[in-house]
């Protein structure tokens, strides 16, 4: 792992027309090429430059790969792996013989569908019905007992086409309808002379029977809808190998055409340009010299020639650590050459949750709920994520350990102080029965979770400090309240704090070099907008004298307000994981005393089960939101700016980049 984002290189090579299709299969199979269109040349050259087309039109390509996905998926078959040799045995693609497959095989199962539209339109029906009945609302329901003089078969049938309920006992009908079908249904009585039953007696029973009669129906619906399912999956799956051959070959058109869309052209040349990682150059390099047997030329720029902001980004942790780069990317891409946030933000997350959420039988209900859910996921590819997915079965996988360790550091199991603490009993202090000596009340657990917080700000300022003198920011690594000086102020204003704390809140601390230190600080707040002006000044910017003055006072001060106002309130932020850890103990103690007050094993047994489910979920879900909000708000924008772009190769099993 690179504590850094990956170093990049810009290739940028020249082959003749005759070796671009070897050199496009050769930079696919290897897949770490993040193709750019080539720009920035001198305007004549840019006169022999054209752009190709190409014979076929990439999304056209796409929406018969995505034609082909769907009739896969329906065959519960999976997408096929591309491999380097498929790339070799790529046939001609015949956009019209393809479309021709594509839509025979629809058109096969086409009646089959019409007809799980109709069953599944069927269920629908029942399964309202059934609803209505059970919440009683009856209002929507109109039911009917009576009968019909002759054809009682026909009038059934033309009513259950209405999507009645026709229940026939010997002469006696019972007809279940909607009351917004009920001018339809009334047609068709008066058409059939139905006679209604005026016998109260046979309504009662008649909607007991149609209750049972709809468990029935819908059940049927289910078989009826899985017997549809199987037919169209066999019905395809008569055809799976011609499917998965006709996506590999639109696939591999699909992605040349995606490479190629970035080749300028002139006469008799192709010129390629992109992105690859540091350590992949030489592989690419060679790809490109075999495939057009040296006939070629290439060059490689370093990122550091150019622009940070133009270099895509790649950050190269550990496979293990892939949930916490999601956390990551959702805030945004760092800047390149910047420190890759991912093992910090693990760390960082992992320990809040432990904190928020320590208890050994909880944690281990977590880390079971984690594995049972990898193990479904994986069991069946196909399965689409529910409501426990797979990113969060893969981030609960950390976390259930994490609150199990924190159980037994805090003495918690399920709740209950079944299991001696490492550390401090976090129940015997929150519920006022004394700690270890170190640890006593509330008011010192709170000060664990304000040390905790110190020690965060102060890592992320460090990691703001080394990412500024990478970028050569120097005035920033100083001046800023992210800078030198404001680590100074912080470290100042902690050594106060904890010195004010230790008197007994007495009085404050007040060593001989205090004063100063904070005078030569404010100073340089005050002298960071000269320092610019006189940068700006050597950089041909012009600023009025009495503009500069104006800024030095409003900055210097928003400066020190935001410096006091800002540090103090991130640092006090983290306190809400010792109210989350706090809350956490405090809710298992109410559902104990609510077992306690019932008096009955099983009753008692049955509210801490019930007590505990909720915790693990309510709980749960809120120290993962705080520990995710304390690293995005507290931790994040000390030093993670989320400028950058990802770097997204074209390979042959990777996300296609768009244009």
């Amino acid at each position: 792992m690179n504590l850094f984002t990956r170093k990049m290189r810009l290739l940028t090579a020249v082959v003749l027309d005759e070796d671009k299709e070897k050199v496009v299969k050769n930079l696919l199979s290897y897949g770490v090429m993040d193709f750019i269109h080539i720009e920035g040349l001198d305007p004549e050259q840019m006169k022999k430059i054209h752009k190709d087309e190409g014979s076929g039109s990439t999304s056209e390509l796409s929406e018969y790969r995505i034609r082909i996905e769907n009739l896969l998926e329906q065959a519960d078959h999976r997408i096929p792996a591309l491999s380097s040799s498929d790339l070799e045995s790529t046939d001609v693609l015949d956009l019209d013989k393809l479309r021709r497959f594509i839509e025979r095989l629809t058109l096969s199962t086409q009646s089959i569908k019409d007809r799980q539209r109709i069953v599944n339109q069927r269920y629908l029906t029942h399964e309202e019905m059934l609803r209505y009945i059970d919440e009683k609302k009856n209002d929507y329901l109109d039911l009917r007992v009576g009968s019909v003089p002759s054809r009682s078969e026909d009038f059934a049938m033309r009513l259950r086409q209405l999507g009645s309920v026709v229940d026939t006992d010997g002469l006696s009908i019972a007809v279940l309808s909607f009351k917004r079908e009920s001018s339809r249904v009334d047609d068709l009585f008066d058409k059939f002379h139905w006679t209604e039953s005026s016998d109260v007696e046979d309504q009662k029973g008649a909607m007991l029977k149609m209750k049972a009669d709809l468990n029935i129906l819908i059940e049927d619906d289910k078989k009826d809808m899985d017997a549809l399912k199987k037919e169209v999956k066999d019905k395809i799956g008569e055809r799976i190998d011609d499917l998965e051959k006709a996506w590999l070959n639109v696939r591999i058109h699909e992605l040349c055409g995606s490479v190629e869309s970035y080749f300028s052209y002139t006469k008799n040349t192709t010129l390629l340009s992109g992105w690859v990682p540091d350590d992949e150059y030489q592989k690419v390099y060679q790809a490109i010299i075999e495939a057009t047997d040296g006939r070629c030329i290439i060059e490689a720029k370093d990122a550091t020639e150019m622009d940070r902001e133009s270099v895509p980004v790649s950050m190269s942790s550990p496979k293990v650590l892939k949930p916490f780069e999601h956390l990551v990317n959702n805030y945004g891409t760092p800047e390149y050459g910047s420190i890759n946030p991912t093992p910090f933000t693990a760390i960082s997350y992992i320990v809040m949750f432990a904190l928020m959420f320590a208890d050994l039988g909880q944690g281990f209900v977590l880390l079971l709920v984690a594995l049972i859910g990898t193990w479904q996921y994986k069991r069946n590819p196909l399965r689409k994520d529910g409501l426990i997915s797979r990113y969060l079965c893969s981030l609960l996988m950390f976390l259930g350990p994490a609150s199990m360790v924190g159980g037994l550091l805090f003495g918690s199991c399920f709740g209950y102080s079944w299991i001696p603490a490492l550390w401090f009993n976090y129940h015997s202090v929150v519920n006022g029965h004394g700690g270890n000596g170190f640890v006593n009340d509330i008011y010192d657990i709170l000060g664990i979770t304000i040390k905790f917080g110190i020690v965060i700000i102060f890592l992320a300022l460090v990691l703001n400090w080394i990412n500024l003198f990478r970028k050569k920011r120097y005035f920033e690594l100083i001046f800023d309240k992210n800078g030198l000086v404001g680590g100074a102020f912080y470290a100042i204003g902690i050594y106060i704090g904890f010195g004010f704390v230790a008197s007994g809140y007495k009085s404050m601390p007040n060593p001989s070099w205090l004063v100063p230190s904070l005078v030569v600080l404010v100073l340089m707040v005050f002298l960071s907008e000269p320092v610019d002006y006189v940068i700006k000044l050597r950089k041909g910017h012009k600023e009025k004298v009495s503009q500069l003055v104006i800024n030095t006072l409003m900055e210097s001060l928003i400066t020190l307000l935001e410096i006091f106002s800002g540090f103090l309130a991130n640092t006090l932020s983290f306190m809400r994981v010792a109210g989350l850890g706090i809350a956490h103990v405090s809710l298992m103690t109410a559902f104990q005393d609510m077992a306690d007050m019932t008096g009955n094993v099983v009753f008692g047994t049955l509210i801490i089960i019930v007590g505990n489910v909720l915790v693990i979920v309510l709980e749960g879900l809120s120290a993962g939101i705080n520990s995710l909000r304390l690293n995005y708000y507290e931790f994040f924008t000390r030093f993670f700016t989320g400028r950058g772009f990802a770097y997204e190769p074209i390979g042959l099993n990777g996300r296609r980049k768009a244009n």
